[in-house]
């Protein structure tokens, strides 16, 4: 098992600009450094007062085909691959600046979040990270979807995915799981893409939603598989879900140590597992600070 390590901030400001799927508006995303036990702050900069929101599952709203949170008058959409970036590169201090409501959808990975970050660095600050290290396997379903976190015996995490549907179509079953760590997060993960069928993607014009995504802008599969694109990884939808995955856990709120693997899961059911892990986490802080009291008296 490895032992705890120290927080991480980012040594300098950066900055990740773009348009949203949803909105279509344009929005920069900037990174700062943030002091001890700061955690990921999301802060909107558009608005009067610059209200803040603290990026935990206690502040997480349910959305369809993305994750947002909110509190007061900050609200934020789309933020899990601008969390999975944050988490898999081992930043546990960090404001974020946004001057919109939803997060820019780039190519529909974390890749620009991971290259800017890194272009950033990171600073050892002077205190350990919050940690929870899964001791029992946990189990949450939704219909024939299923997600699951169980004890890891090396100490590094590992997620994954298991791709499936009800019945045939462009996209073919896959499966992907990696030790995350930063290198093989960047390498293996970061560049996966957000995907839809030509189907999906019409009906959401149809209402009015993302009629300036284009085909470069994310991966839309039709029956001879993607459009006018090329798949980066032959299960690149596997592995975009594993992202979506770290992205959506990461709203415990501290560094997760055991094994995740979700089955036909989505957002809903990532956001399920986050709580009940958050507040296994919020459990364990109780009974460590119980001890120690117990132990100076």
């Amino acid at each position: 098992m490895k032992f705890s390590r120290n927080q991480h901030t980012i040594a300098s400001t950066c900055v990740v600009s773009g348009r949203g799927y949803w909105s279509a508006k344009e929005v920069s995303v900037v990174m700062h450094p943030a002091p001890l036990d700061t955690g990921i702050r999301l802060v909107r900069s558009d608005l009067p007062g610059n209200p803040g929101c603290e990026a935990t599952v206690i502040n997480r709203s349910d959305a369809n085909l993305r994750t947002n949170i909110e509190s007061g008058d900050a609200s934020f959409q789309m933020i899990e691959h601008l969390m999975a970036a944050l988490y898999a590169l081992e930043i546990d201090n960090c404001i974020v600046e946004i001057d919109g409501e939803e997060l820019p959808g780039l190519d529909g990975s974390s890749k620009p979040y991971v290259d800017a970050l890194s272009h950033a660095g990171l600073i050892v600050q002077a205190a350990q990270r919050k940690r929870l290290v899964i001791q029992q396997v946990i189990t949450l379903r939704e219909g024939s979807s299923w997600i699951t976190a169980s004890p890891v015996p090396t100490g590094i995490s590992h997620f994954g995915y298991q791709l499936a549907f009800d019945c045939d179509g462009p996209i073919a079953e896959q499966s992907y799981g990696f030790s995350c760590t930063p290198i093989n997060f960047t390498r293996e993960v970061a560049p996966a893409r957000t995907f839809v069928t030509l189907e999906q993607a019409n009906a959401l014009h149809q209402r009015g939603v993302a009629r300036h995504v284009g085909f470069n802008e994310l991966l839309v599969f039709g029956d001879d598989g993607p459009v006018e694109n090329e798949l980066k990884y032959r299960n690149e939808c596997a592995r975009h879900k594993a992202l979506d995955l770290v992205g959506d856990l990461s709203l415990v709120g501290c560094e997760l140590v055991g094994k995740f693997i979700s089955h036909r899961g989505g957002h809903s059911l990532n956001g399920r597992m986050a709580k009940a892990l958050y507040e296994l986490a919020v459990q364990q802080q109780r009974y460590e600070s119980d001890s120690r009291q117990k132990q100076a008296a």
